[in-house]
């Protein structure tokens, strides 16, 4: 429960735990108000002492109100706190692992978060406020007699030994029910995306299954869970209950052998019950508290990977993009998925990449834009380690269009504007440099048309040429195109082909992938990539030349070959 101390909740923890304090102390009163009715107030039948008595008695309660609403409102604002905390951490986190792909990604820490803002305003965390302050209680049994003091203390030592063997035996199964959850939940989400291919080729009852069998563990640890929970609730319940029998029994036999009044014997029953019900209530309520942890433990393993933000601004990017003996391994029994590659692309020029299905092309494209890093070698833009620019500052100077397009739930215009601010005239340049103007203008509300989520109002083509427009959005200096023509029509490859001239014109350094070689003569040099190497690097022409003759060799390589080179011998020069 180191979380509870952090910085920003630590006030907010301590008035609390304050509060708690005072809260407590005024719970006393009542069963001195007891005691003191029954041994003072029926022997002297004054009524006046009844009247200071029962008005002391009403202070303490209405302290007491008081300190328990504050501790509430307390909590709760510990609790908001930590959702401003955590939330922005924890989804940024959630969406670099999804798009570097360094683990699988977990999407359920918003639940996370979600558990622990809920936990701080449950009477779970009441229970563990409350329950540090029993020595309180023990202490004024102990004042008022020592043979009832050692029995609340006895009584406290089962309870507390039985909170512990709560602990030990439904945290295994809680932490079961949370992972086998979670999976459900995973895959309930991958089935929702993939709802038409099981609806259209009747996958739907196959599905079902597969996402029973995960259903059904979580059920079954549930089931587990909940069965010990409930037995060992009841078990505590009954121990107090036992607990508060027998000191009334106890304090009866003291007062019959005269060792004790019969207001002690009420006030320490009253006491004993008001000090254990936090003990109950915590093992009543160790499943959330394991939960709890639980996420907090996940929270924490979430960030641990997670780059630290750069404070040194570098100069702005011109685009200057290389590679350099770039390797890239994800499984080493498999081998590198990419060898060794050095090319290089300059501000003004457009690199055309090509290759069969599984070459390395997207894998060599999400290096070159910093979403994985390279197990050997270095990608390096205007000369750094693309490593060492900050996230912040790449924003604007690099453009990306992925081979599958997703849009976001907004206007088209809130899409060009990359989610950001809209600036009317950024948001038209982008869709007249990427040529969709003319089409968003038919749309029935233009730029403000409402796309649905994921665009779905959009045809496959057209959530293309406007996520075009989004990666030219602020006139990016690197912009990288991973099979921007897939559902175009010949309108739309013609503006493609526009919007690529216009950002070498404007300076910006294009890397355009395609399965198709006649997109390419429009690139200034080409690179063949087959099974992880780059097999060929040159002129357009050249590379174009050799393709149509069906004169692909690989070339032999050299490790020190300069960015640029393929192997270290240019395609120019090459016998064909």
């Amino acid at each position: 429960m180191n979380w509870l101390f952090s910085p920003r909740l630590r006030p907010f923890i301590t008035l609390a735990a304050g509060a708690s304090l005072l809260l407590n102390l005024a719970l006393v009163v009542p069963s001195i108000y007891m005691l003191e009715v029954f041994d003072r107030v029926f022997t002297s039948r004054s009524i006046e002492t009844l009247v200071m008595l029962t008005a002391l008695a009403l202070l303490a309660l209405g302290l007491g109100f008081c300190m328990d609403r504050a501790r509430a409102l307390l909590l709760a604002r510990a609790g908001r706190i930590v959702d401003e905390t955590l939330s922005p951490q924890a989804l940024a986190a959630t969406l670099r692992d999804a798009a570097t792909g360094r683990r699988s990604a977990d999407r359920a820490a918003m639940q996370d978060i979600a558990r622990l803002r809920g936990f701080l305003a449950s009477s779970a965390v009441f229970a563990l406020f409350d329950a540090p302050w029993l020595p309180i209680y023990l202490l004024v049994i102990f004042a008022l007699h020592p043979a009832l003091g050692a029995a609340a203390v006895v009584s406290a030592l089962v309870l507390f030994a039985l909170g512990l063997y709560t602990e030990r035996h439904v945290r295994a199964d809680t932490e079961q029910v949370v992972a086998h959850g979670r999976a459900a939940g995973q895959q309930v989400e991958a089935l929702a995306r993939n709802a038409e291919v099981l609806l259209g080729m009747g996958m739907l009852r196959n599905a079902i299954a597969l996402w029973h069998g995960k259903h059904e563990q979580a059920m079954g640890a549930q089931q587990r869970v909940g069965d010990a929970s409930a037995l060992l609730s009841a078990l505590g319940r009954l121990l107090r209950q036992l607990v508060q029998v027998g000191m009334l029994g106890l304090g009866a036999w003291l007062v019959i052998t005269n060792r004790a009044s019969p207001g002690i014997m009420i006030a320490s029953t009253v006491l004993i019950g008001r000090a254990l019900q936090p003990v109950e209530h915590l093992i009543s309520g160790w499943k959330s508290l394991v939960e709890v942890r639980g996420a907090w433990g996940r929270l924490q393993a979430q960030w641990v990977d997670a780059p630290e933000e750069q404070s040194l601004r570098l100069p702005p990017a011109r685009g200057a993009l290389s590679l350099e003996q770039v390797s890239f391994v994800v499984d080493p029994a498999r081998g590198p998925l990419i060898k060794r590659v050095s090319l290089s692309v300059e501000p003004g020029e457009c690199l055309g990449l090509i290759g069969p299905s599984a070459s390395g092309k997207t894998t060599l494209v999400r290096l070159m834009l910093g979403l994985r890093t390279p197990h050997a070698g270095s990608v390096r833009l205007d000369g750094a380690d693309l490593a060492s620019w900050p996230r912040e500052q790449l924003c604007g100077a690099v453009g990306y269009l992925p081979q599958d397009v997703e849009l976001f739930a907004g206007t088209v215009a809130r899409n060009i504007a990359q989610l950001g601010e809209v600036d009317s005239e950024r948001v038209v340049a982008a869709a007249q440099l990427a040529g969709v103007h003319e089409m968003i203008l038919r749309l029935p509300k233009a730029y403000e048309t409402e796309l649905g989520e994921g665009g779905c109002v959009l045809s496959g083509g057209q959530r293309q040429r406007i996520a075009l427009a989004r990666a030219v959005y602020g006139s990016p200096r690197l912009v990288v195109l991973d099979e921007p023509n897939a559902n175009l029509d010949s309108e739309g490859e013609d503006a493609l082909v526009a919007a690529i001239d216009k950002l070498k014109q404007g300076g910006a350094a294009v890397v355009l992938v395609s399965h198709r070689p006649p997109l390419m003569r429009h690139a200034d040099k080409l690179a063949v990539m087959r099974e992880g190497a780059l097999e060929m690097l040159g002129p357009r022409d050249q590379v174009l030349a050799r393709l149509s003759g069906n004169t692909v060799h690989t070339l032999r390589r050299n490790a020190d070959a300069p960015p640029g080179m393929a192997g270290g011998r240019d395609v120019q020069g090459v016998p064909a």
